[in-house]
């Protein structure tokens, strides 16, 4: 009996401490995306949520494990707002459509206190070679990758001119998004996303073929039934 009754308390124990390390994390996306990971430091979080620093270091035994953990933690975050939601569409220009609209949605509803975490951290970590720059950019490079591949599939149904260059489209569809966080988050351009909505829909009906412009017609329509069920309730 002792012996169930220690475990059950380890159990208690291991979940307690791993509900205050996703408090620290979620603490620490927020910091990153408006102050960058340098600004993460155990002085700072433990200021924030009101910890000791010893209690922090049992969580997190340096800097960059901490970093670490915060761009892991902000990436299940972007999948879970941007990558799962656009599955249920089809494959193709529907799908990639989608993923495009998720991830406005993400930077729009301001997710992280900063804006777009990764659009953060990619800028502050470019130069700064080492394990936190490489997991940046394998990550970011992941989504540029996902949106190319997307794009592969629209081309292969038929979807997009076989012409079109999919590096190219993919780069101009992603700049979109980045260009509209930046707008939004240093000039206070109310007008960046529906700019970025424009622009991305503009850029794939030039490239659609007449199956492709069925597609993002039909996109269109179901989007629009969407929104007007929701703004009737």
């Amino acid at each position: 009996m002792d012996l169930t009754i220690s475990r059950a308390s380890r159990r208690r124990e291991m979940a307690r401490g791993e509900k205050t390390r996703q408090e620290i994390l979620k603490v620490a996306m927020d910091i990153a995306s408006a102050e960058g990971l340098e600004g993460l430091t155990i002085g700072r979080l433990a200021q924030e949520l009101n910890m000791s620093k010893s209690g922090l270091f049992a969580h997190f035994g340096s800097k960059e494990e901490l970093q670490l953990a915060t761009i892991d933690t902000a990436r299940a975050v972007f999948v879970t707002e941007v990558v799962e939601p656009s599955f249920p569409a089809e494959r193709g220009l529907a799908r990639l459509e989608a993923m495009l609209e998720a991830w406005l949605s993400y930077v729009e509803r301001s997710v992280f206190r900063g804006g777009c975490f990764f659009f953060a951290v990619s800028a502050e970590m470019d130069d700064r070679p080492g394990s936190v720059r490489d997991l940046v950019a394998e990550l970011t490079k992941a989504w540029l990758d996902a949106i190319e591949e997307e794009i592969g599939q629209a081309q292969a149904a038929g979807q997009l001119n076989p012409k079109a260059d999919v590096a190219l489209l993919a780069f101009q569809l992603h700049a979109f998004v980045q260009e509209a966080n930046w707008s939004f988050r240093l000039h206070d351009d109310q007008q960046a996303f529906a700019h970025a909505r424009a622009a991305i829909r503009q850029c794939l009906t030039m490239a659609a073929t007449a199956a492709g412009q069925r597609a993002l017609s039909g996109r269109q329509a179901a989007t629009g039934k969407v929104g007007r069920k929701r703004r009737s309730k």
